[in-house]
């Protein structure tokens, strides 16, 4: 089974903003256009999930906060100061796969590793599945920590506003029984 972009999966990192300027900046909603997750059955149970997610083909789709609105223009730049740290010329997918897949009582524990930047860690990510009569509803946040895979986390005005070390990383599809 093989989850990818569209009307019904979706994979969309959080951001916030932090400094004594963090007024300043916005709290992006930023979508990941570019991505594949594919899960490997053993009977009835997943045995294995593998997603991999292009850098560079994020999409900043909203701004909350900041002194202005983030308009066209605007969604551009963010984005572009959101790709920089990232290098995705040299680092351009991000990689989970886990291979220790625990049913839970509202879905499964994913414990696996997480590849960003050129580094892996261990991660672990609680999906939620509610079935829906003709269809599953799956749901998944995790929390990433930049600094943990290298990546020093975007700033401007000499540190005075910067985006906040964690960010958080979600993840909804609907799936239909039929399928």
């Amino acid at each position: 089974m093989a989850f990818a972009p569209s009307d019904n999966a979706v994979l969309e990192i959080q951001t916030g903003v932090a400094g004594k300027a963090a007024k300043m900046g916005h709290r992006l909603t930023i979508v990941v256009t570019r991505w594949r997750a594919v899960v490997d059955w053993a009977g009835k149970e997943p045995a294995s999930l593998e997603l991999t997610a292009a850098v560079d083909s994020i999409d900043v789709v909203d701004g909350q906060g900041g002194l202005t609105p983030l308009l066209g223009p605007e969604k551009m730049v963010a984005r572009l100061n959101a790709l920089k740290p990232f290098d995705a010329k040299r680092f351009p997918h991000i990689a989970f796969r886990a291979d220790d897949i625990t049913a839970t009582d509202d879905g499964f524990r994913l414990d696996g590793t997480l590849e960003i930047h050129g580094e892996s860690r261990d991660h672990r990510v609680h999906l939620r599945v509610k079935d829906e009569e003709r269809a599953w509803r799956l749901s998944a946040e995790s929390q990433v920590r930049q600094s943990d895979f290298g990546i020093k986390p975007y700033s401007q005005m000499l540190g005075a506003m910067k985006v906040v070390d964690e960010v958080s990383i979600a993840f909804s599809a609907t799936r239909s029984k039929t399928s």
